[in-house]
């Protein structure tokens, strides 16, 4: 099978936003992990073998966050200025949070994706001896605030 097509679509690169005015931008992604009610209540009474599955989810989603330029190719590096990762329990799992904030040129939708998946992926890994069938589900935009595009909320 021909693959060069695939090379040929044009070239890739970054956004030039030198021109752009630095505002506050902000961003809200959420996602899910859904698992057994046996599982959630291990990880409710902190009784998972590798430890508080939500403080270490808390911190990968914030190391993610502020690392997703070296993560997603076209993304610029930012000076971020707020990150908040927050969990709800919820009957068949547990939902995660990310609220980015930064004065920039570009806005922190990807790294509030990028922050919200590597808290849930981090559940999952603390939780895989208990329960290898859980899913990661809905990762999603919320809102986002700030820029040329302007305001959006996830209706």
């Amino acid at each position: 099978m021909d693959f060069t097509h695939l090379n040929n679509q044009g070239h890739s690169r970054m956004v030039d936003v030198s021109e752009k005015a630095a505002t506050l931008r902000t961003a809200v992604a959420a996602g899910k992990v859904v698992m057994t009610p046996a599982t959630l209540e291990k990880v409710i009474i902190q009784g998972i073998a590798k430890g508080d599955v939500l403080a270490v989810a808390q911190v990968a989603g914030i190391m993610a966050a502020k690392r997703t330029s070296e993560l997603i190719p076209m993304c610029h590096p930012l000076a971020l200025t707020g990150v908040d990762i927050s969990f709800s329990y919820e009957p068949n799992g547990i939902a995660v949070i990310a609220e980015i904030k930064c004065k920039g040129e570009t806005g922190v939708e990807m790294e509030a994706l990028t922050a919200v998946s590597a808290a849930a992926l981090t559940i999952y890994d603390m939780c895989k001896s208990v329960q290898k069938d859980m899913t990661i589900t809905d990762i999603r935009l919320l809102e986002k605030t700030g820029g040329k595009s302007g305001d959006y909320q996830r209706e």
